[in-house]
């Protein structure tokens, strides 16, 4: 968990003041370019800082684990479309109507949408769970402009001048949002109570989570939205914003609700599902991320 401010050392407080100065500037800057002119450079502006900042060597390290026939030039290609995908989601995180334009016009399909639709009419509680894949906010977006009250739970960031920039970015998107734990949890469960929607991001190694297999090795995962779905009689949907070719537009996937059972069952079922798009959609996925650090072969 991030460290509070007040116990922040006064040298990491201005470590992470001129990092967000940075990354404002930055942000200012693009607010200048043409949305459309925007969005493909800063994944340029990612291709050519992954090596640097570490995202190459996490990407060939997890490929390695799970995917160890990929030959070299595939590997290569990997962290290319990754890092592309993660600077073209940066740049919409904090661009606002022209993202939320682009994901109003996306396409909306799958069995889940239905399943959806049901809960709203018989006032019964959501849980779409999604991924670090494409862009989940373009899901988000799409759905609150259909009409749908999105709650979503949030994970604050270390740097807790950047947390202040992102949350605003994300709660222009839809809100309200529920800060990673006991008050947020709290909120959440009571918007749950009211019939509300929520999303929750499931993809990130979870501390005290449950050891499931994902790409054929175990990663901890948290059962947590499966608990809160039993617990509430939510429906829970899986949904994706998967980018296209042409990287600034949007396909929005529901797939089937996930069939009430119990929290460990529910959850295999989330994660094969997960598992299936990536594959489909390989550089998409946030493949930076630690999602199997407690177990490298």
């Amino acid at each position: 968990m991030p460290v509070p401010f007040a116990d922040l050392k006064p040298r990491q407080r201005v470590q992470y003041y001129l990092s967000n100065l940075v990354i404002r500037t930055l942000v200012s800057g693009l607010a200048l370019v043409p949305y459309r002119r925007r969005v493909p450079l800063m994944g340029a502006v990612v291709r050519k800082l992954g090596p640097v900042v570490g995202y190459h060597k996490r990407i060939r390290t997890n490929l390695a684990l799970t995917h160890p026939a990929m030959s070299g030039t595939e590997v290569d290609q990997m962290c290319h479309q990754v890092c592309d995908n993660i600077g073209r989601s940066f740049a919409e995180l904090f661009a606002g109507k022209p993202f939320w334009d682009r994901a109003n016009s996306a396409t909306l399909s799958g069995p889940g949408l239905l399943a959806l639709e049901r809960a709203r009419a018989e006032g019964r509680p959501v849980v779409l769970v999604t991924a670090h894949f494409g862009n989940y906010d373009a899901a988000r977006s799409k759905l609150t402009q259909m009409g749908f009250e999105m709650g979503a739970l949030y994970r604050r960031m270390a740097n807790p001048y950047f947390n202040a920039d992102y949350l605003k970015a994300i709660s222009a998107t839809a809100s309200p949002m529920f800060e990673q734990g006991k008050r947020g949890m709290v909120e959440m469960v009571r918007h749950l109570k009211k019939g509300g929607t929520i999303a929750i991001v499931t993809d990130l190694h979870a501390q005290g989570g449950t050891d499931i297999e994902f790409f054929g090795t175990p990663a901890l995962t948290s059962l947590v939205p499966a608990e809160l779905s039993l617990k509430y009689n939510a429906v829970m949907i899986p949904v994706y914003g998967i980018r296209k070719e042409n990287g600034l537009d949007f396909d929005i996937i529901m797939n089937d609700e996930i069939p009430a059972s119990d929290a460990l069952t529910m959850t295999k079922h989330l994660s094969a599902d997960l598992e299936a798009e990536v594959q489909r959609h390989m550089g998409q996925w946030f493949w930076i991320h630690r999602r199997w650090k407690t177990h490298r072969k």
